[in-house]
């Protein structure tokens, strides 16, 4: 299974909690993420992109660090592991952003994936003039579509005269050309996410418990497979681990009881601006009271995996088992201290033990 960082370049990482680590993003903070990260043997980080906060107490997200700026940095200071860095589609053009991510990939050797983000939060994009129209909900993946379509036609010719519904390209040009095919991870929770991103993607990341995971995993495989690809699915999960498993159930109600409502209350907001069933929406507003194992929105919506360390890697080992997971996208409140524990406390289990053994 493969394990990852989901780095905390937005204002406070992944917790929207008064009871949690306070911080503006900085290179030296994700550097430390990713070098730790890479130190204990994992396979890939992955940065996001928020162009407009959700405010609250805490600022949350209100401060953001570029993810393809960010990501080409930390992989000149790397030497191994994988980096994602993400793409809005509503902020760069697919021929920009194709250059951008060839250079990127040049400056990793090799190492550079794309995380597409088709944009669900209109406010977000609004203040700059470019949310397109009133039901872009409702066809944005379709340009996305025709989005990846055109990166994937430079990174392979660097040349494209694509002619579709939302892009028109004449001779366009981007050389050089990466030599390689650039992995693509996108985020679809809805049924038409999920038949999206079988078509053109290469994982699939999403938060739920496992009954959802499984209910999302399964059809992307079967999805993807009748178009002759394997696509696989990476499960979001906050790592909370400590001595007991009593102390780590503290912490996590700790940080419910001093959630920021205000921040929570402005991502229902925004998330309830996308109608799709059974997608990001609805997600976020069963969240405000789901317990914390399901995706409690003081989480981001978020499974919280907690416990002993050895609880931790049994519940991993035992979700991988279920759901049919093609692997985890970490974060942690302490994200530093965290990636190192659990290299040291969790890792080890993980790569050496079964189920049965956990539990023995």
């Amino acid at each position: 299974m493969r394990l990852g960082v989901f780095l905390p370049n937005g204002q406070n990482g992944y917790v929207i909690s008064k009871n949690s680590p306070q911080y503006i993003p900085s290179w030296e903070h994700c550097l430390a993420i990713t070098r730790a990260a890479e130190e204990i043997g994992l396979d890939f980080i992955l940065s996001m992109i928020k162009y407009r906060g959700f405010g609250g107490e805490t600022g949350y997200w209100d401060s953001c660090l570029d993810s393809i700026a960010l990501a080409s940095g930390l992989a000149a200071a790397t030497s191994r592991i994988e980096l994602y860095a993400t793409v809005p589609v509503l902020g760069v053009h697919p021929a920009i952003a194709a250059r951008m991510i060839t250079t990127f990939n040049d400056i990793s050797g090799g190492r550079a994936g794309v995380n597409i983000v088709t944009g669900w939060n209109q406010p977000e994009y609004a203040q700059m003039g470019l949310w397109p129209s009133a039901d872009y909900h409702d066809r944005r993946y379709e340009l996305t579509g025709e989005y990846i379509h055109v990166m994937r036609e430079l990174w392979r010719t660097g040349r494209s005269n694509f002619k579709g519904k939302y892009y028109q390209l004449d001779d366009c040009e981007c050389f050089p050309t990466p030599g390689r095919e650039i992995p693509i991870v996108c985020a679809g929770q809805s049924p038409k996410g999920v038949k999206f991103t079988a078509e053109h993607a290469e994982y699939n990341f999403v938060f739920g418990g496992p009954e959802k995971l499984r209910d999302i995993a399964q059809p992307v495989l079967t999805e993807s497979a009748k178009l002759g690809r394997k696509v696989g699915t990476l499960a979001l999960v906050t790592i909370i681990g400590a001595e007991t498993d009593e102390a780590a159930a503290r912490r996590c109600q700790h940080i419910v009881d001093g959630a920021d409502g205000e921040a929570l209350m402005n991502i229902v907001r925004s998330a309830s601006m996308d109608s799709n069933p059974g997608g990001t929406s609805k997600h976020f507003r069963d969240g405000m009271t789901a317990d914390v194992t399901e995706g409690n929105l003081a989480f981001m919506g978020f499974p919280v995996i907690h416990g002993s360390w050895r609880s931790i890697a049994r519940q991993i080992l035992e979700i991988e088992a279920r759901t049919g997971i093609g692997g985890m996208l970490l974060t942690f409140p302490d994200f530093v201290d965290g990636v190192r524990a659990f290299g040291r406390s969790a890792l080890p289990l993980l790569r050496e033990a079964t189920p049965a053994e956990m539990v023995a």
